[in-house]
């Protein structure tokens, strides 16, 4: 016993020496940094990179920076730079390749223009630093991409060109960054640039003509072979970013310049491209991320005020820079003020490309410990600040340009209702409702679902579920509807309910309403809401205490902007089949302006169903709602995903308070189904824009409470 205490002792001997223990604890912050972070709403990026902070020779002193850190490292910086090239959309800036390259002109030189006499003069870095530094504040990451995504105007013009631009000025600055690497090292004359001209005229040569080739070959000739394809595209990587050395650049210019060759081989939606992101997103990348953590010194910002000035003065002329970029391009081609500001909010933050710049100028000694860590205090500020002005800009720009019948329009594919049953006691409810929202063409049937976990009684799950479920078989057919059953295994049922939906194209999920407090659910989010921020069906969540003929009338409690939200159309059809199924009025309480909408919707659906309206908009005084309802209403709650134009922090607590309120009456939340368009770059899912929300609201409530104890006093 004493020599097994020994051993431990010596192994936790800090730095760590066991290689098996160092990466063991790099997979547990991997693991359970963005978890822990999530629920403070800390984006995992920055999650990562303080992990690498603490466990550090800068912080606790764990894991210091040795070969094996470096190696993991820079295969990290080098995938970043793949993924970035890769995940560019060519076509879009074939559309807009004009006014993009205009974009991309103004925010590569007027970061710079600004960038480097504030270096050169007033933090007074030598000439090389300056002009990298500066460089960095060229380069942006489209980490609000997901927010014009999610509102359903990713075909926007603005976004576009926003994305066009940024292959522009990223690709000029690594070029840039090749030149300055070139001058540090003392290579700059006329052989130099004759020597560099002709290495990179073969350089990318061989990515753009022969990779291409090379590739196409290889997915042709064995095409079945996916792991394959998936160790061939790394290796065309990895050979890229060598050859990039050898022509006197980067590595990371060939990672990207292999990002861009490869693009058209690897469509965003195909299994290669899910394992590459994969791989990316859950090994190396974060690894590199940690890695920066560890270069982070506290102690040089505690010295004095200096660092702390450089990092303000760096991402105040960051935020500048880009904006005045956005600003001339609106002046240019004569944009609106909210075509401006998406601009500006897309563009405006700092990740990726400004990570691997920086980077690799701290290792080669041309920034020091001080730039480094106000790069990294950019990194955050600016990736807030551009979510916050990206998802207000994108609403006026739906709110204010009359977008309505152009954005809000849900593309009325064919119905296909998905009924996951796990209580038997609400089956017969859920199939009710189901059949109720069934659209009179809808020539498909309700589908009943079973998830069983798959463990060693899985087999006997499966035949008690398929039993209950000949129940919803025979509940409908006494009212000549058709019910198809599915039983399945997954390791998760969420996950399950996930595959069916997208295995059978489904529109609606119908799924039971029930809210545990258990910490597991508090720790990694309950059902519901897996279901929600992993699907892009509208999903029905019922707490229905009667059956449906019971009711008197519908009453639908509509948040502000509803009308604007993608999905609109596809909900208020539902709702008003229910109503004329059930033979109710429905009464909607919402802002007038939305109200008008409804209005309309309801007269191009030419039906009988009775509508009235009850002015509301305060979300906060939804408790106070039962003096308006009684149990014999059926409430009905349309709710926006995160992000969505109606979106507020408020509404995450609405289950909470209909569970606890409303126990005793029966509602439905419906949240609205996504766009089509979520794909999302790199870093995104990462950034929260609710979090700058929850501080605001923090922060006013402060305030009021400061305000009662001053009048008090």
């Amino acid at each position: 016993m004493t020599q097994i205490l020994d051993r431990l002792i010596d192994l936790l001997q800090k730095p760590f020496h066991s290689s098996v223990l160092i990466f063991a604890v790099i997979l547990f912050i991997i693991l359970l940094a963005p978890i822990l972070l999530r629920s403070l709403k800390i984006p995992g990026i920055i999650g990562l990179i303080l992990s690498g902070l603490i466990i550090g020779p800068h912080g606790l002193g764990w894991i210091e920076k040795n070969a094996a850190v470096d190696l993991f490292s820079t295969i990290g910086l080098l995938y970043i730079m793949f993924l970035a090239g890769l995940e560019l959309d060519l076509k879009e800036f074939k559309t807009n390749k004009h006014k993009s390259l205009v974009f991309g002109f103004f925010t590569f030189v007027i970061p710079m223009a600004i960038g480097f006499p504030v270096c050169r003069y007033l933090i007074e870095l030598d000439f090389n630093a300056s002009l990298l530094v500066a460089s960095m504040f060229s380069t942006h990451t489209l980490v609000t991409y997901p927010i014009v995504s999610r509102m359903g105007i990713s075909r926007h013009e603005a976004v576009a060109i926003t994305v066009g631009g940024t292959m522009l000025t990223d690709t000029a600055v690594l070029v840039l960054f090749a030149v300055i690497v070139g001058s540090v090292k003392g290579e700059i004359n006329l052989h130099f640039w004759i020597n560099f001209a002709i290495s990179v005229v073969l350089f990318l040569m061989v990515v753009f003509l022969l990779i291409p080739v090379l590739t196409s070959w290889f997915f042709k000739k064995l095409e079945g072979e996916k792991r394959s394809h998936f160790i061939f595209v790394l290796s065309m990587v990895f050979f890229a970013a060598f050859l990039s050395e050898v022509a006197g650049l980067e590595p990371i210019i060939g990672a990207f310049a292999a990002g861009i060759a490869m693009n058209r081989f690897v469509p965003r939606t195909s299994s290669l491209m899910n394992r590459l992101e994969f791989v990316g997103n859950a090994i190396f990348i974060p690894f590199f991320l940690i890695s920066v953590g560890m270069l982070i010194n506290l102690s040089v910002i505690g010295n004095g005020t200096y660092a702390w000035i450089i990092a303000g003065t760096l991402t105040v002329v960051a935020i500048i820079g880009k904006y005045l970029a956005a600003f001339m391009t609106s002046i240019t081609f004569r944009f609106p003020a909210n075509w401006r500001r998406l601009i500006f909010g897309m563009s405006s933050s700092h990740a990726a490309a400004t990570l691997a710049v920086i980077m690799v100028g701290f290792r080669m000694g041309i920034v020091d410990e001080n730039v480094l860590n106000g790069t990294i205090v950019l990194i955050l500020v600016t990736c807030l600040v551009a979510s916050f002005i990206t998802e207000n800009a994108a609403k006026k720009i739906l709110i204010e340009e009359n977008n309505y019948a152009r954005t809000a329009v849900t593309p009325q594919l064919e119905q296909k209702i998905l009924v996951p049953i796990s209580n038997p006691n609400t089956m017969e409810r859920l199939i009710d409702l189901a059949i109720s929202i069934k659209l009179p063409k809808n020539r498909f049937p309700i589908v009943s679902l079973s998830v069983v976990d798959d463990d060693h009684t899985a087999q006997s799950k499966l035949i008690e579920a398929r039993r209950m479920l000949e129940h919803a078989i025979i509940h409908a057919a006494a009212i000549d509807q058709k019910v198809e059953i599915i039983t399945t295994i997954d390791q998760k049922v969420t996950a399950g309910i996930k595959r069916v939906a997208k295995e059978i194209f489904a529109s609606e999920i119908i799924i039971g309403f029930a809210m545990k407090n258990q910490f597991s659910e508090m720790l990694f989010g309950n059902n519901v809401k897996y279901i929600v921020e992993n699907t892009d069906q509208a999903v029905w969540v019922a707490s229905i205490q009667t059956n449906l003929n019971h009711f008197k009338r519908i009453v639908v409690v509509c948040p502000k902007f509803a009308d604007r939200e993608y999905g609109f159309q596809n909900w208020m059809s539902r709702v008003l089949r229910m109503g004329k199924s059930l033979e109710l009025s429905i009464h909607f309480l919402s802002t007038p302006q939305t109200y008008e909408h409804i209005m309309e919707f309801h007269k191009q659906q030419r039906t009988s169903v009775g509508i009235g309206h009850t002015e509301f908009s305060d979300w906060e005084e939804l408790q106070n709602l039962g003096q308006l309802l009684s149990p014999s209403d059926l409430i009905l709650i349309p709710l926006p995903r995160s992000g969505g134009v109606s979106y507020k922090l408020s509404q995450e607590s609405i289950p909470r308070i209909m569970a606890k309120q409303f126990e005793h009456f029966s509602f439905i939340l419906i949240y609205t189904s996504a766009a089509d368009d979520t794909t999302e770059l790199m870093f995104s899912h990462d950034f929260d824009n609710t979090i700058i929300e929850k501080g605001m609201t923090l922060v006013k409530g402060r305030a009021k409470w400061f305000s009662k104890l001053f009048k008090s006093s």
